[in-house]
């Protein structure tokens, strides 16, 4: 299995924090995000990973190489990162995970090495980490399953009356499920130019063409995507604490 970590974005919303370096290298704690998620990986045997680049690429390979000088990383440059969306990053991991499973993982998201677990241990070869049991709002990725309990609907526009919780953005998917995935993507990129789209509108037409992804609950183990002020504010008091806890 190969882990792809979607790194490309600028995280204007950010600034002037990334000013000069990239979300996933703020320290929350006494980790930054990326460095976290990679020990995440590690902790649960996965060493190949992937990691699609963009805004001030330089000092991500910098710090991995200073920190994880053993790790084998496979960098993947998206030279249009201030002009394109996750589903362009995802598409460009293509030739390299192909025939693989693959663990995606956005690359702002700070949460208990347990998640990770969760999905390699569920039964269901495509599955992705859902957080419930709190108040959901617009921004959310928010998930709607069926009667058998998979995945129908999953976007911000799901209607918030029949979600069931957020996508908190750390999927597993299957060698055959990647294939179709990336065969949908192909066309998005290439035929209709959608760049601009979050890779969620992929899964959704793959749902939608019979592909059966499942809900992986994470309960009590904390987790947070970090896109303002407030979610650095909120992880360092209320997640980094608990972080990794027995």
């Amino acid at each position: 299995m190969k882990a792809v970590i979607l790194a490309a974005g600028v995280a204007s919303r950010l600034r002037p924090l990334t000013d000069d370096i990239p979300k996933c290298l703020l320290k929350i704690g006494e980790q930054t995000i990326l460095g976290q998620i990679i020990d995440n990986l590690i902790s649960n045997n996965i060493n190949n990973i992937v990691i699609v680049t963009g805004y001030l690429e330089e000092k991500i390979k910098t710090y991995i190489s200073a920190k994880y000088p053993g790790l084998k990383v496979t960098y993947i440059y998206n030279k249009i990162y201030d002009s394109t969306n996750n589903i362009y990053s995802l598409w460009l991991a293509k030739e390299t995970v192909q025939d693989d499973s693959m663990l995606l993982l956005d690359s702002d998201i700070l949460f208990d090495k347990k998640i990770v677990g969760l999905l390699l241990d569920s039964k269901h070869e495509n599955c992705l980490a859902l957080k419930s049991g709190f108040q959901l709002g617009e921004e959310e990725i928010k998930v709607r399953v069926n009667g058998q309990g998979y995945i129908s609907e999953i976007s911000k526009e799901v209607d918030l009356k029949a979600a069931i919780g957020e996508s908190i953005g750390i999927e597993k998917f299957s060698g055959q499920v990647l294939t179709q995935l990336f065969h949908v993507l192909d066309r998005l990129i290439t035929v209709d130019k959608e760049v601009n789209l979050w890779y969620e509108s992929a899964f959704q037409e793959i749902i939608d063409n019979g592909a059966q992804i499942a809900p992986v609950d994470v309960g009590s183990l904390v987790c947070i995507e970090i896109d303002t002020f407030e979610d650095i504010e909120y992880a360092g008091e209320k997640v980094v604490p608990f972080l990794n806890k027995p």
